[in-house]
């Protein structure tokens, strides 16, 4: 096995020059003290316009802050909530793609860095070391980069699939024992619990799932306890399905490929979660060019997608990345999974979200605000999920799809919402409004 010889993260952060791209490892993976490192040397007016790329990471980013104007760039293919507020003032910048594409921009040179960083597990007996929770592009970054600068972390777990890359593939050599950030489940509200029966009572044995991290992948998992040979194919995810694979309720036998193995690319959760996938040969982490390819995820049967929304029009159409011109979010792997379930045998692409918002506002509107992202077009959308109900809108008309849509959004709203369908729609539409009120027609 390769000698390695250990530097300090200051001296591995000098090989970053102006003009550079940097590629950052994401999520829990994010190499705090090269971070820290680095931004010392922007303070420093050590360099110039250099560019940071990433996916969301967690923690500290404080080359997203105003006064690294000029020093760095960030290009994130997600906006986190650790730069949410940089870039909606615009002194950071966001790269609409979809997550299954990421990997493609680095690897057909669109961004390709010129330096990667990144933290790994320690080296294994055969000059092995892993990605851990986080292989999604920061594989392709590895590949492609002039030159890699690994931390490697006892706390990184020893996790399988594309993950392992060798020694020979890290220029520069760091060490960290700083634990992983971990997220704490988010609490439930009664609004979350119904969504998840809703959306669980759309699942059939033998599904294959994928849903991220919160509160409503949270309630559904929950909801799951008496279902059978579940599989797990997805872009990510956190605690709960860990009780499930404990009773052995997700086991993956049904699936078509990679039979008997959870598939994900990125991981955000407890230690917990992160103890589980290490040396665990039944967690495959791989390539999100592999994970999130909808020509990939729809050989599994019966994929049961299940991601959310800030707002809904009466068309169907799905803004999920921002309020109005304000991004909030980024595209995911959203149009990954929903196109892909819906190609699978059996699929069900859903979308999930509360009827309305912390404040009472109705997430189901006429028309999206401007300047608000469609993310999932009407031609993709398929269920419709909110506390009150689902609906299938596949196949349906306009008129059709609007009737079914305010059929579950809150009753606060239906009234107002029957209105504008009329007023949008014309005389043929469902609803036959008057002053006073909407008299529900058969068609």
């Amino acid at each position: 096995m390769r000698a390695i010889k250990f530097v300090t993260p200051d001296e591995a952060v000098k090989v970053i020059k102006s003009n550079d791209r940097v590629h950052i490892h994401s999520v829990a993976c994010a190499p705090q003290k090269l971070i820290n490192a680095m931004c010392e040397r922007g303070r420093n007016r050590e360099f110039q316009n250099v560019r940071i790329q990433h996916l969301h990471t967690e923690g500290p980013a404080p080359y997203a802050d105003p006064e690294f104007e000029g020093i760095f760039n960030l290009e994130s293919f997600f906006v986190g909530h650790n730069v949410r507020k940089q870039t909606q003032a615009g002194y950071a910048d966001y790269i609409p793609v979809f997550l299954m594409e990421t990997q493609r921009l680095i690897r057909e040179g669109y961004c390709r860095p010129n330096v990667a960083m990144v933290q790994v597990s320690p080296p294994d007996k055969h000059g092995y070391v892993s990605l851990g929770t986080s292989v999604d592009a920061t594989l392709a970054a590895v590949e492609e980069a002039d030159t890699v600068i690994g931390v490697i972390n006892p706390n990184i777990p020893r996790a399988f699939g594309d993950a392992m890359i060798t020694l020979d593939m890290i220029d520069i050599f760091c060490q960290d024992d700083t634990p992983l950030i971990e997220a704490a489940p988010a609490p439930l509200t009664e609004t979350d619990i119904q969504i998840g029966k809703n959306c669980a009572a759309l699942i059939e044995d033998g599904a294959t799932l994928q849903m991220g991290i919160g509160a409503i992948p949270n309630a559904v998992l929950a909801q799951l306890g008496n279902h059978k040979n579940l599989g797990i194919h997805t872009e990510m995810f956190a605690d709960g399905v860990l009780p499930l694979i404990d009773k052995g309720i997700i086991n993956n036998a049904c699936k078509n490929i990679d039979r008997g193995r959870t598939v994900a690319t990125f991981l955000m959760g407890s230690k917990e979660v992160y103890d589980f996938i290490d040396d665990n040969p039944g967690v495959i982490m791989n390539d999100v060019g592999y994970t999130n390819d909808p020509r990939i995820i729809c050989k599994n049967p019966r994929v049961t997608a299940i991601n959310s929304a800030i707002s809904v029009d009466l068309t169907g159409q799905v803004n999920a990345d921002s309020i109005g011109t304000r991004f909030w979010s980024g595209v995911g792997g959203q149009v990954d999974f929903i196109r892909g379930a819906s190609l699978s045998e059996g699929g069900k692409p859903i979308i999930a979200m509360p009827s309305i918002t912390a404040k009472g506002v109705s997430k189901i509107t006429n028309t999206l605000v401007p300047g608000a992202g469609v993310v999932t077009s009407r031609f993709h959308i398929h269920w419709l999920v909110t506390e009150n109900g689902a609906v299938n809108l596949y196949g349906k008309s306009m008129q059709e799809r609007s009737t079914l849509i305010i059929s579950i959004a809150h009753p606060d709203h239906q009234e107002r919402l029957d209105r504008e369908a009329f007023e949008r729609f014309g005389p043929h539409y469902h609803y036959v409004w008057d002053e006073t009120e909407a008299v529900k027609h058969s068609s």
